[in-house]
This record gives C-alpha cells, structure tokens and sequence, in this order.
C-alpha cells in the first residue's frame, strides 16, 4: 500500500493513480478516500493525476491518538503534497474535507496550488456563538459526539439517511451506497472520529478564506441537512477574493455521490477554466 509517514510518525495511506495536472481529494468525516470514487475514476479518464488520501485515523491510515485538529491535518497534506511534489495542483475538499483544503491553501499551499473547490464545505464555520448566530447550536454536536463514543456502528447506519436525502419524498435510497457509507466509517478509529467533531464544527475558518488568492470554487446543496448551505457555503464564497458559488436546489450533503454526473461536470469545467 502507499503511505508516507509524516513527522510524528503517523502513517497517511494514499492512492496516486495516473498522470497529468493533479487532482487531490479530501474526504469528509468518519469516511475514507474511498468517498471520492465517483470523482477518481471519472478524473482518471480525462487524463488528469488523481491522488486521495486517509486522513488520520481514518481508513487504512494510522489509528494515532493525537493530532486530530485543522492545523495537524493540514500540515498532514503538505508533507504528502511535498513527498509526491504536487505543482498546479488543485485541492478538491468534501465537508470536512473543504476545511482541511482552506487550512492547507492558506498556510502551505504558495507555488503548489492553482485552484480550490469546497463541496458541501464546513468554511467559515459551524457552530453557533456570539460571532456566528445564525450556527448550528452546539447541542447538536454534542449529540453527535454521544452517539459516536456510545453507539457509533448504529449511529453511523442511521447518519446515512439525512446525510444522502434519503429521508425526502421521491428520494431513490441505495443500500449500497448506505452500506459503503458505513463500511468506511467503521474502518477509522472511534478516538479519530471523536476528536474530529470538534474540528469539523468549531474550527472558524474566515480567515484562511479571506487569504487565499487562487480561485476557489464553491459547491452546495440547497437541501444539505448536514451542513446548511446558509450558514456555511454562501458566506464562504463571501470571504473569498476569487470565489464563485454553485448551488444546487434539492442537492443532499452527500451529493458527489448521489449527483456525481452534476458535480463532475461542473468541477470539470472549472479546473479547465
């Protein structure tokens, strides 16, 4: 398998399929780079370089205890973009994910990346306080931070459902899309997953959006129940000095696997922009 150990020993598993301008994917929580499956293959077929990772604790990379936080992870990314030596690269990022890409743009990305895109995307900020009212109330997090410690294998059964709009009328569910969902979640640790909630929903991103100077593209489902688009997408492509918003009425959280023809076109057009 590709790893890379990083400097404090964590191993990050990673997938480096093809050549060309490289594409990195960043996967949303408790997943996988196996969420982007939809995106490699496709990609891989219009000739570009396509790498997704684990990020720790997650997938088949290291179950460390420690680092679970924006800065580690980010910091994670560069010493895998500096061991593949990614140039013109452009950092696609899902939920989580979108988070893990802004952190990395701002701080390590001058001379490697040309351009950004946050799908579903966590940016600015998720959680409600006194310099984001319109939030999500920490209550909720803190349920979803119970039910992970306590009853993760039917949590995460459950989480599906809103995750991929399953719970809509005229909604098509797929057992296997579920099943995959979970199968990934369950191969990362419960100490990552854990820790990752307070980094995914209280991490203010506003100004790793406000510094970044390449082109940054905003992807969102209207209907995203898991991150309401309000709150985090539209005021991301705000902040943005080179933003533009894509929204998409109805679009699930989920949706780079439920819209995958929707979304890969439109990523397409943009990285070719």
């Amino acid at each position: 398998m590709n790893k890379i150990t990083v400097k404090d020993g964590t191993e990050i598993y990673y997938k480096d399929w093809g050549t060309g301008q490289p594409l990195v994917f960043h996967h949303g929580w408790p997943l996988s780079s196996d969420d982007w499956d939809a995106q490699m293959i496709f990609f891989l077929n219009q000739g570009f370089r396509v790498i997704a990772f684990d990020r720790r604790g997650h997938g088949r990379s290291s179950q460390t205890a420690i680092g679970h936080d924006m800065d580690t992870y980010a910091s994670d990314v560069a010493e895998l973009a500096k061991a593949l030596d990614l140039k013109n690269a452009v950092h696609i990022g899902h939920s989580t994910g979108g988070g893990e890409v802004i952190r990395y743009v701002a701080k390590y990305g001058q001379g490697r990346v040309a351009k950004a895109v946050l799908v579903s995307a966590v940016t600015p900020i998720m959680v409600k306080n006194d310099n984001n009212p319109d939030g999500v109330p920490m209550s909720v997090f803190d349920e979803i931070r119970v039910n992970t410690a306590t009853n993760r294998q039917q949590f995460f059964q459950d989480f599906t459902i809103p995750f991929y709009g399953y719970n809509r009328e005229g909604a098509k569910k797929s057992q296997g899309i579920m099943d995959n969902w979970w199968r990934q979640g369950m191969m990362g640790a419960i100490k990552a997953h854990y820790d990752c909630i307070k980094a995914f929903s209280e991490t203010d991103f506003t100004e790793d959006l406000k510094s970044v100077d390449v082109p940054v593209l905003v992807m969102h489902g209207e209907d995203d129940q898991i991150v309401p688009i309000a709150t985090t997408g539209v005021k991301a492509a705000q902040l943005l000095k080179n933003g533009k918003l894509i929204s998409y009425p109805g679009f699930p959280h989920g949706m780079p696997t439920t819209e995958a023809a929707t979304i890969n076109a439109d990523l397409l057009a943009f990285i070719k922009a």
